[in-house]
């Protein structure tokens, strides 16, 4: 059930500002970094990969623009038990407000607003951008992700970027969002030809290439030498969306994201946004800034993925045909579609390891693995091209944010 009555969403919101007030706003005077100058001068913009406020300020400058959240983050800050009492309240003005409400439904609300008064803080102490990301229960539904969207734009149209996941459902939904003015951070995504399906399609703020994990997958199973697969996969993607943006077909910026080394930032200087890790940020730092910085966006890093080559060039090749059936998409009444149907488009034009239609056996599997799948459970249908390695990445990250949603729904849980 969705509460889109007025007076309930404005008692949920006066709650929010309300509460908002009992927090400290610890003082923060940024300073100009000569360590991140050069990087912002070149046009990249430097966020912070954190939901820790006093993380966040050991590191913040001037030269930082934006904080990203996501499941994972939130939860670590819940779970440190200074919401325990906010949690209370909420559900005594969630009880009196709407009467009965589902234990589900209860949840989703309450966790709507601890991200909410999260964000907020961060954009009050920061003064910045804020990534603030949906419930992943809404993640395969178009209708909750735009409302629960509008709903954390409407609390503060200034910072927040909404992070929308890449799912079917996220990519409908994204357009729609767009339409509606409302800036999306599309997360999740690995490959060049995801976040190209996004860029002409959905035309978000923001798309992603989480790069971290792609190489963790390299090093865990031994394929190849495990060096630059995820890098290479950002750069590719840089490519497609600069290109789109030069003709005027998308506004999107790509975000290296799921950063895991400071040699990194050097690495791919130029990229249009970087979201840090404050452990990243501070080993560039210490290890890395006397770099000479220079655009390395233009160069085409290279691979060795031995008998795997095939598998992993999904994530960095976006063929002539795979562009030929985007088009044909975007002829199509995009703003009526059903997720089934989009998923068919890509099926029927030879594309189906691009949106699976993941059984329930195989789901069980990935999210029981974690955010890094077991290569060799999935080697013949990778190679086979059952299904697209960036499409399996895709499955097992969100899987893991669900993870981290579960255990942040049974802290609501259990002092309810």
């Amino acid at each position: 059930m969705q509460h889109s009555d007025e007076k309930f969403i404005g008692i949920i919101n006066d709650f929010i500002k309300g509460q908002l007030q009992k927090f400290p706003v610890p003082h923060l005077e940024a300073k100009p970094s000569p360590y991140w100058a050069k990087l912002a001068q070149m046009g990249t913009k430097l966020w912070l990969d954190t939901g820790d406020i006093d993380e966040a300020l050991k590191m913040w400058c001037t030269e930082f623009s934006a904080l990203t959240t996501n499941n994972s983050l939130i939860n670590k800050e819940v779970q440190k038990g200074i919401y325990d009492s906010l949690i209370k309240d909420a559900a005594d003005v969630l009880s009196r407000t709407l009467s009965p409400m589902k234990e589900d439904e209860l949840i989703l609300e309450i966790g709507f607003i601890l991200n909410a008064i999260h964000a907020m803080r961060l954009a009050e102490i920061f003064k910045c951008n804020v990534s603030v990301e949906l419930h992943t229960n809404v993640a395969d539904d178009i209708e909750k992700t735009v409302y629960y969207a509008e709903r954390y734009f409407s609390l503060n149209p200034r910072f927040f970027y909404i992070k929308v996941p890449l799912t079917p459902a996220g990519y409908l939904a994204a357009r729609k969002l767009r339409k509606k003015n409302i800036p999306v951070n599309f997360t999740l995504g690995f490959s060049a030809r995801q976040n190209y399906v996004a860029a002409l399609l959905s035309d978000p703020s923001f798309v992603n290439v989480f790069m971290g994990r792609i190489n963790a997958l390299t090093i865990d199973y031994k394929i190849g030498n495990g060096k630059n697969v995820g890098e290479k996969a950002v750069i590719a993607t840089q490519r497609e969306i600069r290109s789109l943006r030069k003709e005027n077909k998308s506004h999107s910026l790509l975000i290296g994201a799921s950063m895991r080394d400071g040699s990194q930032i050097a690495a791919l200087a130029g990229l249009d946004v970087f979201t840090m890790p404050p452990k990243v940020a501070d080993e560039y730092i210490k290890k890395f800034s006397q770099t000479v910085i220079e655009d390395r966006t233009a160069i085409n890093p290279m691979v060795e993925l031995g008998s795997e080559t095939a598998v992993f060039s999904v994530l960095w090749n976006v063929s002539t045909t795979f562009k030929d059936c985007v088009e044909k998409l975007l002829s199509k009444n995009l703003d009526e579609m059903v997720t089934d149907n989009f998923i068919s488009h890509f099926e029927t034009s030879g594309f189906g390891d691009f949106l699976p239609r993941w059984d329930v056996n195989a789901v069980r599997t990935i999210a029981a693995d974690g955010k890094i799948p077991v290569y060799d459970k999935w080697r013949n249908e990778l190679r086979s091209g059952k299904i697209g390695l960036d499409a399996l990445l895709n499955k097992a990250g969100l899987l893991s944010f669900a993870d981290d949603q579960k255990s942040l729904d049974n802290r609501i849980k259990s002092i309810l």
